[in-house]
This record gives C-alpha cells, sequence and structure tokens, in this order.
C-alpha cells in the first residue's frame, strides 16, 4: 500500500502559485496541525535537544500563523490526533521525542484558549483522524476550500543531510521513519483530494511581502479507488520507544484538585505553575526523583514567571557526561507525565471551573533548568528572590515534597542583587560596521532623520571605478542613445524598415477593422483637429482693429453657411414625396419575398436584417410599418406553436411571447407609426394579456401595404400574470434605461449619470478611479480621454497601460480605427505601441502611447527622456488595475503610481477592497498636487445565467444539431441545471458578496421560496409581492426590488434560528438533484446515418465537450469560450473535438445515401464540364488580344457564369468539412481572406491540426501560441466565424472577444473568485446578446458555489523601493543633469505612503532602508559618494526584472569570475560552457525542488536523462557569492540596529499573535519580582534579534541573509526578498535547486523535463 500511495501522490500535477492573489483571496482554508508543527519545529534554530526551550516554538508557531493574518489569510487550525507523532522532526534522538509531543499539547491548548480573544475568525478544532464523522460534518459545514499540510517531504535526502552526519544516526532507520511520515501525511491527502479538495503544501512555503508562494497540489476526486487507507495500521508502525511510555504514574483528578486547591492558598492561579506541581507529586515514586531536581524545577518556574524575557539567554554549563544523562531522564518523565496530564479529560474542565490563568506556554525553559541545576550542584548561593517570594517560594516546596523536612528558611535564598547593567542592556556584539559617506542634495532631505557613523571618504574595494554612461541601448549597441551619433541608416536599411512598418500597419487595420461597434460596422476614423478654443490662462488681448476683421469673417461664414442650409432645406422638401414613395415600394417588393419565406424564423432574421440596414431617411418612412410586420411574424410564430399541446416546445413559445412583447414595448419609438397599426398592437396585447404599452400622441392616419393574418380569436393568452410572465420571461428584454440621457460629448449612445460623472471628471483634469462590470461601458471613457489630448494640441501625451500584450495590440488597433490627424512636422503620429518584443509607431513622437507597466517604468525613469518626452505626459490610464495585486509585475504598477507625474485613470471590474485602494490612491495623488474621485457602478448590461453540465452516459454525433427559435438561456435541456445565485450562500461567513447580481426570475423564484418558508418570527413583508411593481417593468424596478430582497435575504442569514438554510436548500436543488442523461443523439432526424453511441466518463473533460457545444447549439448558445487554465489541456480538448468530428464525418461519409448520391452528382458534373469544355479543361487560359479575339464573346463569358453559379455543384468541394460537421460560420468571412491567413500561417510553421480546427470553426488560445495565430483567432471569432475557442485566462482580461457562452471547462487552481469573474464577463455581448450563458463543466458543486459567493480579494501591496529602483533613480539624477522632472520623481516616489506599508513607523523603516540600499550600492561599486552610478550599475539596472540574481551577477563579473572562466574557452570549450551553464542556471530562474524521497529519486531520477537537482556552483563562484552575501548581511544588520537604537524603546515581549506578555519587568522596587542570578552568567540581551529566538542561546550574530530576516525582533519590518542576495546551496539554504535550465542545455528532452524536472510543456 505504501507503494501506490507513493506512485499515486507523484503524478499528482502542482503549480507554484501565490495562495493569497492567485488562489485563495479571503477564502476560508483549513491549516493542518501537526504539518504546521512539523514545518515549525524543524527548524534548526530551535533548541529541543540540550535544552528545551518551549517558548521559542510556541514563538515560531504564532509567527507563522501572524503571518498568514497579517496577508489576510482566513484559516480554521485542525489537529488530528492519530497525526501527533507526525510532528516530530527527522533525527529527533529518543530521548527528546516526548518534547515534541509536550510542545505539541501545550501549543494546542494555548491556541485554544487565547486565540479567540485577539483573532475570534481562527478556529481550532482537534478530531481523531480525517475519516472521523466529526471532521466530516466540520468540513461540510465550514465550507473550506482547501487544505494546507505537509507532504512529508524533506529537502535533502538522508544522505546529504548535515545534521544526520552530526549526530551520527543511522540513515536507513531514519529513513524508514521518514516513509512511514510521508506515506502517513500522503494518505491524508489522498482522503482530502477524495473529497473533492486542493492541497497547498505548508513545506516549501515563503513570504514575499504580501504574498505567499507554496505548491498547490491539485487532484481528482475519486482518483484511484483501488487505494484503502487504514490510518491505524501507519500509526502502530511508528517508533513508540519514548522514554515514560511504560511509568506508572499517580494521574487523578483528585491529585490535581488538591494541587490546585494548595496552590490558591498562595494567592497564585497560574496553570504552569499547577501542572508543574501535579506533574511532580505524580512523579514522586520515581527512582530519578530527588529534592534536588524538584527545587530546580520550581526554582525555574518561578524564574520564568518573574524575570524578563531579555535576561533568560543563557550558555549551557557543561557538565559530567552521567549527571547529565540524570537530568535527561528526569525531565523526559515530566515531559512526558506532563503531556499525560494535559490528554486528561479532567484537566480542562478543572482549568475552566477554577480559572486558572493559562500560562503554559512558557512552562519549561530547559537550559535555565540545567543552569540552575548545575548551579545547584556546584553549592553555589542564588541570590535571586526578594523577600516578598521567599514565602511562595516554600510553599510550593512544600506542596510538591510535603512528607519532606525542608526548613522554612532555604540557603537557596539570599538578598537581592540586581542583574548588573551590563548583562541588562548591552548588546551581544558591538562591532557595528560604520558607513561609507554619501551625499546628494535630493536624497539628503528625506535621510536627515537618520542618524549614522560615516566613515572617513576612501575606496573600500581598492577598485578603480568608472563613471556609467549609457551611450547606446543595451540590447543593440549600434543603437545610440545620443540622436547626433545615432546610426545613419543606408537606403536599403530604410527601405526595410519602411516595408517592416508597413507590414505592422496593414496587419493593425486588418485587426482594427474586426474591432467593430455595436452595429456591426467597421468605426471610420474621425479626423482630430486641435482644438481653436484656448484656455482661460492663454487668452491674449485683440486689437479693436483684429476684432472688427474677426467679426466681419465670423459674418461672412454665418452667412455662406445660411445660404447652403436653405439650399439643402428646399431640396429635401421637393425631394420628399419621391423619397416615401420610392421607400413604401422598395419595402412593398422586399416584402413579398419575406412572405415567399416558408421558415418564419428565417422571415423574421431577414426582416430584421433588413430594417437594420436601411439609410436613416428610409427607416424614418418605413420603420413602424416593418417592425408591425414583425409582430405580426412572431405572432404566427406564437399562434403554432401555443397548438402544440405535448408542451415540448414551451420554452420557445415562452420566448417567442417574450420577443413580441419586447418589440411591442419599443414600438412607441418607431418613426411613422399610424393609428391603424396603434389599433392592431393593442387587440394583439389584449389578445395574449399582456400589459398595454403607452401610445402617446400617435395622430396620423394611414393605411397598411399589406393585409396581416391575425386571426385573435385562435390566440392563447399567456398563463400568468402579466406581471409574472414579465419576470419570468422578459428580464433580458426590459428597458435598461438607467438615469441615461442625451450628452452633447457622447455621440453614439446616451450615457448613464454615473458615465456622465466620469465625464466630467475628465474635463476637471481630475484623477478618476472606476469600479464597473465588463460590459458596462468602460471603454469609451478611455477613448474620450484620448479624444481630449488629441485635440488640445500636438504636443501632449496620454500613455495607457495594459496588463498584457494582447490588449496593447487590441487598444492600439481600435485607437487607429478610431483617430486620424494630420501633423505639421514629420515623425509625429496619433499613436504608437511598444512592448519588449516590438514597436510599431515611433514611442517618444506619439500623442496616445500603448504600452505595458514595465516599458513605461523604463520610460519614466530613462534619463533622455526626462528633459521632453517625460514632462509631456498629461495622462496615464491603467487597464485592468487591480493586477497590482500580482506577485510577478504589480510591484511595477505599484511604482508607476507613485511616480506618475500627471492625472490618471484606474479602470477595474475586479476589486475587492474599493474604498481602502481608493483611500491609497488618493493620498498618493494628492501628493502630487491631484484630486482622485471614485465612481463605481455595480450593474452588467446584459444578465449573466449559470449552469452546471452533466453529461450523458452515452452520445451519439450525427451531426450539430439545428438552433431553436425565440429560446435565451438553456432552460430546459438535458444535462443542464440551473444555478440559482442564492443556492451558492452555502457558506454563510461569507456574506452576500456585493456584485453577486439577481435577473428578474431570481427575484420572483427567491420571493416565491422565502414566502413559502417564512415563519412568524421570520415573515416576509408585503410591500416586496411583484404586485406591487409596475405593470410595464424596466431593469431599474428589479434592481430596487432585487435590493430589497437582499436586505431581508441578509436579515436571515445571520439569524441561525431563520429558514435561511432552507431557502438556500430549496433554490439548489435544481443543481444537486440533476442527474446524467442516459443517451443523447445530437441530430436524431439523421437516422440514415448510422453511428454507434459512445460510452463517457463523467470525469472525461476531453470527451464530453462535444456533447456540450452540440447543446449550446440547440439553444443558439454560440459562439462559446472554453476557459481551461492549461496550455497543454486546451490543445487536447481542441484535437479531441477535432477527431470527433471527423470520424463522425467520415462515418456519414461511407453510411449516407445522401452523401453518396451528391457525390454522383458531382462526379457528373465535373466529367460534362470536361466534355463541353476539354480544350478549356486541358490548356490554360493565355492572356493577350488575339487569344480574346478566338474565344467566346462577352455575353456568352457572362451567360457561362451565371449558368455555371447557377448549378449547385458550381462551389461545391468535397474535400471542405460537411456542414453539421463544423462550428464554421462560413458567411462571416471570405474565402481569400481565409486563404491568406492559412498561407501565412502555414509559412510561419504552424501545426497543420491547428490551421484544420480553424476551417471547423474552432481557435486555440493562449501565450505559448504564435503571435500571429492568436490574432487571426481574434479577429475571426470577432467577425463570427470561429464560434469555439479554447483559451486560457489570456481572454479574460480585457480583451475584446464577447460570446454568448462561457464555459469553464475543468477545474484548475487558478479558477479562482478574481479570474471567474474576469472570465465570466466575456458572456452576454452587448449588442448581441440580451444575456450570457456561464456554463460549469466537470467541476464540483462545491466551487461553482464557492466561485459564485466568494468575495473579490483586495488589491495589498508590495514593497516598491528595491535596490535596483534605487540605482535606477541615481541614473535618472546623474544622466539627466538633475532635472526637475527626475528631482520630482524621487520626491514623489519618496514622500508618499504605501500600500502595503503605511503610517510614521513604516516610513521611517522605508527610509532606512533606503540608506541601507544606497550603503550596499557603494560598497558594491555601483555608486559614488556623491550618487554617481559605476561600473556595471547599467546592466544591473537594466536586469532589474531579474532582481536579487543581477546583483550576484555583478558580483561575479566585479571579481572576473567569468574573465577567469572563459579564458579556457579555447581549449575546455565544453566544460566552461557547462560551468557557465551550471552558475547561469544558478542565478537565473530559480525553482526550488519540490522534493527528494528516495523513491522519487529512484523510481523517476535516475531514470531520467534529467538531473533534476543542479550541481552546486563550481568552489570559485561560490566563494565570491558567499562573501557577497556575507557583506549584505553586515550591511543590513547594522540597517537593523541602526533602526532600534533610534526609533524602538518598547522589549520585545509579546508573542506575535496572541499578544500575550512574557515574563517578568524586572523592576527592583517590585517586591514580587525576581531577577536572574548574577551566578547563573546570563548573557547580554539580544538587539536585533528576537529575545524569543535568543533562548535558544542565539546571539546578534546571524549566519545568513534568511537568518537575520526570519528571526529580527519585533517592530522591525525586514523583507527577505528585497535584501540583494541569493541563497547559496548547500551553506545558506537546504533545498536544492532544479536543473532544468541545465539538463534542457544538456540534453533538450522537454518530455524528459514534464516527467522528472517536474516543468509542464505548456510553462
Amino acid at each position: 500500500m505504501d507503494d501506490q500511495i507513493l506512485e499515486w501522490y507523484g503524478k499528482l500535477p502542482a503549480r507554484r502559485v501565490d495562495l493569497v492573489g492567485d488562489y485563495a483571496g479571503q477564502e476560508l482554508f483549513i491549516v493542518e496541525g501537526d504539518g504546521l508543527l512539523l514545518r515549525c519545529f524543524g527548524d534548526p534554530k530551535i533548541d529541543f535537544t540540550d535544552g528545551f526551550q518551549l517558548l521559542h516554538a510556541v514563538y515560531a508557531v504564532e509567527r507563522f500563523l501572524q503571518g498568514l493574518l497579517q496577508r489576510k489569510c482566513v484559516f480554521h487550525l485542525v489537529f488530528f490526533e492519530i497525526h501527533k507523532e507526525l510532528c516530530i522532526p527527522r533525527a529527533t534522538p529518543p530521548a527528546s521525542r516526548n518534547k515534541y509531543l509536550l510542545a505539541r499539547a501545550i501549543i494546542i491548548r494555548h491556541l485554544e484558549v487565547h486565540l479567540h480573544a485577539s483573532h475570534p475568525t481562527v478556529k481550532v478544532y482537534t478530531f481523531n483522524s480525517v475519516h472521523h464523522s466529526a471532521f466530516q460534518e466540520y468540513l461540510q459545514a465550514s465550507g473550506a476550500y482547501f487544505i494546507m499540510t505537509h507532504d512529508g517531504a524533506n529537502p535533502s535526502p538522508p544522505n546529504q543531510d548535515p545534521q544526520l552526519k552530526r549526530q551520527k544516526l543511522d540513515s536507513d532507520s531514519i529513513e524508514s521513519e521518514e516513509l512511514r511520515r510521508r506515506v502517513m501525511f500522503r494518505a491524508t491527502i489522498f482522503a482530502v483530494i477524495d473529497q473533492g479538495y486542493n492541497i497547498a503544501l505548508i513545506d516549501g512555503l515563503e513570504w514575499m511581502d504580501t504574498k505567499i508562494l507554496t505548491t498547490v497540489v491539485e487532484g481528482i476526486r475519486k482518483s484511484d479507488a483501488s487505494i484503502t487507507i487504514d490510518e491505524t495500521a501507519y500509526v502502530s508502525r511508528f517508533d513508540n520507544s519514548k522514554i515514560g511510555s511504560d511509568l506508572q504514574l499517580d494521574i487523578s483528578e483528585d491529585s490535581a484538585q488538591s494541587v490546585l486547591e494548595e496552590v490558591s492558598k498562595l494567592g497564585t492561579h497560574s496553570e504552569r505553575l499547577v501542572l508543574t506541581l501535579v506533574a511532580l507529586k505524580a512523579m514522586e515514586k520515581q527512582p530519578v526523583m530527588d529534592d534536588q531536581l524538584i527545587k530546580t524545577m520550581l526554582i525555574q518556574t518561578l524564574l520564568i514567571i518573574h524575570t524578563s524575557l531579555s535576561s533568560r539567554r543563557l550558555e549551557l554549563p557543561a557538565i559530567d557526561r552521567n549527571k547529565r544523562r540524570k537530568l535527561d531522564e528526569f525531565l523526559a518523565i515530566f515531559v512526558h507525565t506532563s503531556a499525560r496530564i494535559l490528554q486528561q479529560g479532567f484537566w480542562n474542565d478543572l482549568c475552566t471551573k477554577t480559572s486558572l490563568e493559562c500560562d503554559i506556554n512558557d512552562m519549561i525553559d530547559g537550559r535555565l533548568f540545567v543552569t540552575v541545576w548545575s548551579e545547584l550542584e556546584n553549592g553555589s548561593a542564588l541570590d535571586m528572590f526578594s523577600s516578598g517570594l521567599q514565602t511562595q517560594l516554600q510553599g510550593l516546596l512544600d506542596i510538591a515534597r510535603p512528607m519532606s523536612k525542608t526548613p522554612k528558611q532555604s540557603a537557596l535564598v539570599k538578598s537581592v542583587s540586581k542583574l548588573s547593567s551590563a548583562a541588562e542592556s548591552s548588546p551581544a556584539e558591538t562591532d557595528q560596521m560604520t558607513i561609507m559617506p554619501f551625499s546628494h542634495f535630493v536624497f539628503d532631505k528625506h535621510l536627515q532623520t537618520i542618524s549614522i557613523t560615516v566613515q572617513p571618504s576612501k575606496n573600500i574595494s581598492g577598485r578603480s571605478a568608472k563613471v556609467f554612461q549609457e551611450v547606446s541601448h543595451w540590447h543593440n549597441a549600434k543603437r545610440r542613445l545620443d540622436p547626433r551619433a545615432a546610426h545613419v541608416l543606408s537606403d536599403r536599411d530604410k527601405m526595410r524598415a519602411m516595408r517592416r512598418n508597413q507590414f505592422f500597419m496593414a496587419e493593425m487595420a486588418s485587426y482594427a477593422a474586426s474591432l467593430t461597434g455595436v452595429t456591426g460596422k467597421i468605426l471610420e476614423p474621425e479626423l482630430i483637429t486641435v482644438s481653436d478654443e484656448k484656455p482661460a490662462n492663454e487668452l491674449v488681448e485683440r486689437t479693436n482693429e483684429n476684432n472688427d476683421t474677426a467679426k466681419q469673417r465670423k459674418g461672412q461664414a454665418s452667412k455662406g453657411a445660411s445660404n447652403a442650409k436653405a439650399i439643402i432645406a428646399a431640396n429635401v422638401a421637393a425631394k420628399g414625396g419621391g423619397v416615401a414613395d420610392k421607400a413604401m415600394a422598395a419595402w412593398k417588393t422586399v416584402r413579398a419575398n419575406f412572405d415567399a419565406e416558408r421558415s418564419l424564423q428565417s422571415r423574421y432574421r431577414k426582416t430584421k436584417a433588413y430594417l437594420r440596414d436601411l439609410p436613416s431617411d428610409k427607416r424614418a418612412i418605413v420603420q413602424a410599418e416593418v417592425e408591425y410586420y414583425i409582430i405580426c411574424t412572431l405572432l404566427k410564430m406564437y399562434r403554432i406553436l401555443s397548438k402544440q399541446t405535448d408542451g415540448t416546445n414551451q420554452h420557445q413559445t415562452n420566448g417567442v411571447t417574450a420577443l413580441i412583447f419586447s418589440t411591442v414595448r419599443g414600438l412607441p419609438m418607431a418613426k411613422g407609426l399610424t393609428k391603424a397599426i396603434v389599433s392592431q398592437v393593442k387587440s394583439i396585447m389584449q389578445a395574449l394579456k399582456l400589459p398595454n404599452v403607452e401610445f402617446p400622441g400617435v395622430e396620423t392616419e394611414g393605411k397598411l401595404s399589406f393585409e396581416p393574418d391575425l386571426r385573435l380569436s385562435e390566440i392563447q393568452p399567456v398563463a400568468t400574470s402579466y406581471r409574472e410572465f414579465q419576470l419570468l420571461h422578459c428580464g433580458p428584454y426590459m428597458d435598461r434605461n438607467l438615469d441615461s440621457m442625451p450628452d452633447p460629448r457622447v455621440k453614439s449612445f446616451n450615457p448613464d449619470g454615473w458615465q456622465r460623472k466620469v465625464l466630467d471628471e475628465l474635463d476637471a483634469d481630475r484623477s478618476i478611479f472606476v469600479v464597473a462590470p465588463t460590459s458596462a461601458g468602460k471603454t469609451f471613457i478611455s477613448f474620450y480621454a484620448m479624444e481630449k489630448i488629441l485635440r488640445r494640441n500636438d504636443d501632449s501625451i496620454l500613455v495607457y497601460v495594459a496588463p498584457t500584450k494582447a490588449l496593447v495590440n487590441q487598444i492600439g488597433a481600435e485607437i487607429q480605427a478610431r483617430f486620424k490627424k494630420a501633423y505639421r512636422h514629420a515623425g509625429r503620429s496619433v499613436w504608437a505601441i511598444h512592448t519588449r518584443d516590438y514597436r510599431i509607431n515611433n514611442p517618444s513622437g506619439c500623442q496616445i502611447l500603448v504600452t505595458v507597466p514595465h516599458i513605461l517604468q523604463i520610460m519614466l525613469l530613462s534619463p533622455s527622456n526626462a528633459k521632453s518626452w517625460s514632462r509631456k505626459v498629461r495622462c496615464i490610464i491603467f487597464d485592468e488595475i487591480h493586477s497590482i495585486g500580482q506577485a510577478e509585475d504589480g510591484v511595477v504598477w505599484e511604482q508607476l503610481l507613485l511616480l506618475a507625474p500627471c492625472p490618471i485613470i484606474a479602470l477595474s471590474a475586479t476589486v475587492g477592497n474599493p474604498e481602502q485602494f481608493n483611500s491609497w490612491l488618493t493620498s498618493t495623488q494628492r501628493s502630487s498636487g491631484n484630486d482622485v474621485t471614485m465612481i463605481t457602478h455595480q450593474h452588467r448590461y446584459s444578465d449573466l445565467r449559470k449552469f452546471v453540465y452533466e453529461p450523458p452516459r452515452q452520445f451519439s454525433f450525427t451531426g450539430l444539431p439545428e438552433p431553436s427559435f425565440g429560446t435565451l438561456g438553456l432552460d430546459g435541456l438535458d444535462g443542464l441545471a440551473f444555478v440559482h445565485p442564492v443556492a451558492s450562500l452555502v457558506n454563510k461567513s461569507r456574506g452576500i458578496p456585493q456584485d453577486l447580481s439577481l435577473e428578474a426570475r431570481d427575484c420572483l423564484t427567491l420571493w416565491k421560496c422565502m414566502c413559502r418558508l417564512q415563519t412568524k418570527a421570520f415573515p416576509v413583508d408585503k410591500t416586496l409581492d411583484p404586485d406591487t411593481l409596475p405593470q410595464v417593468l424596466r431593469k431599474a424596478d428589479i434592481i430596487e426590488w432585487e435590493k430589497q430582497l437582499k436586505a431581508l435575504l441578509r436579515s436571515w442569514m445571520i439569524q441561525e434560528e431563520s429558514p435561511f438554510d432552507k431557502v438556500v436548500e430549496e433554490l439548489g436543488k435544481p443543481m444537486h438533484d440533476t442527474g446524467r442523461p442516459e443517451h443523447y443523439m445530437s441530430r436524431p432526424e439523421e437516422i440514415s446515418v448510422a453511428t454507434e453511441a459512445v460510452t463517457l466518463e463523467e470525469s472525461d473533460l476531453y470527451r464530453t465537450t462535444l456533447p456540450l457545444l452540440c447543446k449550446l447549439q440547440e439553444r443558439d448558445a454560440l459562439p462559446a469560450i472554453l476557459f481551461n487554465y492549461d496550455r497543454g489541456k486546451c490543445e487536447r480538448i481542441c484535437q479531441t473535438i477535432m477527431k470527433q468530428l471527423q470520424d463522425a464525418e467520415t462515418n456519414m461519409k461511407e453510411t449516407s445515401p445522401s452523401w453518396k448520391s451528391k457525390i454522383r452528382g458531382y462526379e457528373l458534373y465535373l466529367a460534362n464540364k470536361s466534355k463541353q469544355n476539354p480544350k478549356k479543361m486541358a490548356v490554360p487560359k493565355k492572356k493577350g488580344k488575339a487569344n480574346d479575339e478566338e474565344g467566346t464573346s462577352k455575353a456568352d463569358k457572362m451567360q457561362d457564369a451565371a449558368s455555371e453559379e447557377a448549378n449547385p455543384y458550381a462551389n461545391f468541394n468535397p474535400d471542405a468539412p460537411v456542414e453539421g460537421f463544423h462550428f464554421a460560420n462560413i458567411a462571416k468571412a471570405e474565402a481569400a481572406e481565409l486563404a491568406a491567413i492559412h498561407k501565412e500561417l502555414k509559412w510561419r510553421g504552424l501545426e497543420p491540426w491547428l490551421m484544420d480546427s480553424l476551417t471547423r470553426g474552432i481557435g486555440v488560445h493562449h501565450a505559448g501560441m504564435n503571435r500571429k495565430y492568436r490574432q487571426a483567432v481574434e479577429m475571426l471569432f470577432r467577425k463570427g466565424f470561429l464560434r469555439v475557442v479554447i483559451a486560457t485566462g489570456t481572454l479574460a482580461l480585457g480583451i475584446n472577444m464577447p460570446c454568448a457562452t462561457v464555459i469553464f471547462s475543468g477545474d484548475s487552481v487558478f479558477l479562482t473568485a478574481l479570474n471567474f469573474r474576469q472570465a465570466a464577463g466575456r458572456a452576454g455581448r452587448r449588442g448581441f446578446d440580451l444575456l450570457g450563458n456561464v456554463v460549469f463543466q466537470n467541476l464540483a458543486t462545491a466551487k461553482v458555489c464557492r466561485l459564485l459567493s466568494s468575495r473579490l480579494p483586495d488589491m495589498n501591496g508590495h514593497f516598491p523601493v528595491t535596490t535596483t529602483l534605487i540605482l535606477r533613480l541615481f541614473s535618472l539624477l546623474h544622466e539627466s543633469g538633475n532635472t526637475k522632472y527626475a528631482v520630482d520623481a524621487i520626491n514623489s516616489l519618496l514622500s508618499q505612503p504605501r500600500l502595503y506599508l503605511d503610517g510614521p513607523a513604516f516610513k521611517d523603516q522605508v527610509l532606512h532602508h533606503l540608506r541601507f540600499s544606497i550603503e550596499y550600492l557603494r560598497r558594491h561599486d555601483l555608486l559614488s559618494a556623491e550618487g554617481v552610478p559605476l561600473n556595471f550599475a547599467g546592466l544591473t539596472s537594466h536586469l532589474y526584472y531579474t532582481e536579487n540574481s543581477s546583483f550576484a551577477l555583478n558580483a561575479l563579473l566585479k571579481e572576473g569570475y567569468f574573465h577567469e572562466l572563459c579564458s579556457e574557452i579555447d581549449t575546455a570549450e565544453s566544460r566552461v560552457l557547462r560551468n557557465l551553464m551550471i552558475v547561469m542556471a544558478h542565478l537565473f530562474g530559480r525553482r526550488p525542488c519540490r522534493h527528494s524521497d528516495r523513491e522519487y529519486i529512484e523510481n523517476i531520477v535516475k531514470r531520467s536523462p534529467s538531473i533534476v537537482f543542479l550541481p552546486k556552483l563550481p568552489a570559485s563562484a561560490a566563494r565570491i557569492l558567499q562573501e557577497h552575501n556575507n557583506q549584505t548581511l553586515q550591511i543590513f544588520t547594522t540597517y537593523v540596529r541602526t533602526f532600534v537604537d533610534q526609533h524602538i524603546d518598547q522589549p520585545d515581549n509579546k508573542l506575535p499573535l496572541t499578544g500575550i506578555s512574557v515574563g517578568g519587568s524586572n523592576n527592583v522596587n517590585n517586591d514580587t519580582e525576581a531577577y536572574m542570578p548574577t551566578s547563573l552568567q546570563p548573557l547580554p540581551p539580544t538587539l536585533i534579534r528576537s529575545p524569543f529566538v535568543a533562548l535558544s542561546g542565539h546571539s546578534d550574530t546571524f549566519t545568513s541573509i534568511s537568518d537575520l530576516c526570519r528571526t529580527v525582533r519585533s517592530g522591525v519590518f525586514l523583507e527577505e526578498n528585497v535584501i540583494p542576495h541569493l541563497d547559496i546551496y548547500p551553506h545558506e539554504t537546504s533545498t536544492p535547486l532544479n536543473a532544468y535550465l541545465f539538463d534542457f542545455y544538456m540534453h533538450g528532452d522537454i518530455e524528459a523535463l514534464e516527467a522528472a524536472n517536474g516543468v509542464r510543456k505548456s510553462d
């Protein structure tokens, strides 16, 4: 069974993610307690061997949990009793095992008692096992997202563990126990995954400012039913040879009660004292017990209580081995006894009943115990107790040894001797590093509060320094930055550059053509001219003569305009009658064709298209009659459908009725209304028993040009009340006008109130922060701002920042389609695109720059731009501003917001904490002189309806089904269950998200359900009755009703006795009770096609996709985007669909008589054509006049062409996909366009199956695809040719790819609340779809509910002042000559608040960090004393995105390592390149190995060409980097010491999570305080390191940057990831690096990288 578990676990996919931003957000998850303890107890700094530093262990656990809470995690702690042995770290000696078990018991009790007061949301639970029914109930009730636990793996194999080598332990026995631990943890992981939960690994977890990087292991429920777990069997295999396991101890409730009563008499209520005494009493009969050990234990307990924490740093005394063995035996028995007592059921009750203070977190200090015993053993006097404590000590001794004849005044008690001042206040180390001199007028004013000792100016390194000056582009040495020294292009190069630019422009023009507006027409570029109006401050006085001349010209212009208007009006009046007659005649002709159309659906669509495409003058004449004709067509459909009594078309009948009502509701706004039309429409509404629509002011008489076939007597009225009918079926058709009004600034539509407010703020040049859902109308904001900039002048610049290159391309294309402008000077353009990969137009010569964050940061910090380009930036648009929370690039977004020299526009649809973010944004902008206005809008234009898909058990594909007409949504389809939004609220702790919206029918369903389940205590107010709503409902009415229903539901939600749970249960029945359909045939009418039914597995994501797409086709719910966050799965889904289509098509061709008949006809057509014109078939036509004369005449050619077109086989291609076996809409794209796309993609080497999929209307879209192919997919999808696209999240981030349906195809760790909302927002195309569908395929119901009900994650910041940023700021200052822009940028960055760290205290820390980062740059020869960049500063700056690797590279370059290495390239090329690759793999692309289990090495690594574990650095490179790290450590140790000296005066004696103070105050005037006896020789307290960590004997000497950051005292913010260093394996980290880069260099086998290195192909 061990092998099965380990093999199963080894196959699980895993991803490294940011637990907060990328995965969990603010979702509740479970931290498995023993995995947590194993991680914390595994810290080698904790002394559990020589001493027993319990408080240090408690501190480590609390610090970890505080780290989670600090990053806004929501979690519970769960311990399993069956797992208690798992918390014991590797290589623990038998004598110490019980220490960990006692620490476990104490930590559980400590957290259970104290966590509620400090953090009431963090619950602590204890269960027997993961299979226990109580845990299963808790799991269901809690709604936890995932479980964080350990997988039992160790970063290094036992034979490479230095700790094992030091202790000389048997590696085989250790590995045997390690195997059992791995199996136990992974058995738990199996049980959890089998219930549908993912696992986040606590081992390997890293902190990075607001991020938590860890590995998430994905699993599939019921993945391997053959594996059965018997946890008890594994527990029994653990080593139980613990000291004390066979002891006979006197542990009883009576004994404990007796001790408690005696202790109470002493006036104390300490659980620590009571537990100590109860344990000593229980041990009375043990041979090891003696008076001195009892005295020692009680003395150390009193010292713990009454001495300060900082005084307890002790060095272990040297003790004889035999005596030490006795001490260890006593401690082992005492620890075992104490743990046994805590496990007794009576203990908690006893402590609660008597209100004992739970202070057992600091029950034992092993070093103090040993030191006290040593002093007593040596006969030394302990001058520790004040007179006030002598009685208490004696009383405790009496309780512990009631039969002893202990004298009342012990020789141990003497006068008080205060701890020497040196021991109390002196730091452990006084060799503080002096600081190199530095001064710069810009930085000095920010650093003036920092007091440091500066050494005399000198060059420490002894190397000469060269001032860095960037004269060429760092990617291309031929590109000079100085325009005077620019490289002159040859004529040939100029021609190439021109052709390249023409190619890009042609590509963008084609791309822009696919970006259409709501009417389906290509946007015509608008010619922009600079406005003649001047701002008030630019007006100049004119002379009277000039004024008179201006007035004269104005009068002449006005007169000419008036004459032109008069002539136009006269022509219109003269021709008006003729136009009307022609329009009506044309309508009659077209209508006759429509009447001949047998399909009513086709008639409806053609009439709608006809009306849509009419010119405005003709539409004004015939619009009313055409719309009435449409109503009559729909009425005829309704009459036919309503006669069918079998109920199979009920959805379609209701849909057609809703269409009738919607068309009638819009009729009053139609032009050309007559009384006849109004009268007949009213009759229709009365027959249907739908509410009448007002037709105000219709006085026009007129006859219809056709006789409508109404037959109103045959019309069946709707079955429900008209209000209920509207709520159930007309929600998507309701008037969505939300305080919309005409505005002269917007020509294409009437903006809503919130949109007009946005325009007002933009006109006032204020910054705005807009939060509005997808499709709400944010796009026009950007283009309005762009137009303002273009009209202002020819010099102002607007920058549009997008998070992805795909969005950059789209925005650039849209700008090209919208705007054009003539410039007076060459080299200027309206827009430009600038990314790392390419540029279109000149970025510094455009007015609208579209770029990504990194490029804008480079441009703003570029010295060459400081005097020109940067000063012209007037506005920056940050689209998808929530990207600031990303782990990778979020810090760049934050730096840009701090550096912005102008007003900003921040846009997002998904912000979890808009108020908090706006507050920070307001403060940052205010410091730059700009005001910020936050504008929010919560309502989508089109609603989203959600469904869960259950695939059929058997599927027969005989072609795509015909789409139905008039139906919206997917209700009523087998296998698709509707998800009511309220049914997702299974976890009441989340509350109701602000963006959980209800459409009209959801509100009705909720109201009915609440009415049925209401009670006397929880009634439903009658004001919520839908009868109180207006007769004709509008979207605004539904929004108000929804608000009231939610308020009532929210009040029920917080009351346990309310019927809320029943409401959720009842509304969720459709989602939970839907079973799998037995069989689905896509086209039942194709009975002539012999197709065998295929059995489908429910979990088969790939083969169940085509049945789902067929269902969507039935409801005309295509186009669709399928989101799967794995690139490989996206491609495999496409390949599977393609194979299913091709196989079915082949089967149809082989078995269908109609197809065979068609082929025979086509062959006959080819034969006849060949006979009729054999020469034409055989000889190609020649050019020239003679040939024309000998050939047929022009008339004959036209006749031949006409007859050719009339032939049904003329355009028939037997090799093309057959109708019904492809998803392409061939009418939406020209054949020539498709041929050109195929040709170009083939030239680019695209795989044939991808091009074949395009011909069948299917595309794949992810970042790994060819850019041209992705653009082709986007364009063809927007045109409507492609109707199915399978994509990762690349399409979710702002890309204009609207669709009718979004499918979430399979689960992923990246399918989070944020990504769900981004992707789902693609559904419901404004202008195309009245309703969007969201379908969940192959997702657990719990995950669906979580996605719908989860709150969006908060936007958290970063530590923005990185060392590379500081270096780049100095380059900006120096090379720009300290320009005003550069100075302002630095002042802005250093004076503004941080999103992550705010407040005066944190500002001081940031400034200290700044000063010591400058010190780092000084000491590594990158910066002079005056702030001038030196040596490799340019290279290091340009590699800012690889920080901290860039600094390690600089260290190697500075020391000449690469020069020395490459000196042998000619003689030992292979060795040199191999070592070079090893070094570079250590520096860049660092990925820690997930685990190094023995079975993994044996089964995977040794069978692979990959070595997997990156070899150690060459000795010389390792030495250089270690020296670099040591110097960096010294710098930042001094930074902490300086900051503590100047800003911290409070003792560090509070636990980080619970906030409990530890120890006494050392107040000499307090008679109840004790002091550490000077005879015990306490070590000086630490100043930098936490005194909790110092308990284990550690000083202020640190071994690594990690050691410094992880053990620094409280009150000091120290981010490990922003300190320039790299941990070197194995010297500074025990975790080896993944050798994937080196392995790829050595063998180039991608399959091996995926199998052994764990690197996915898609990555």
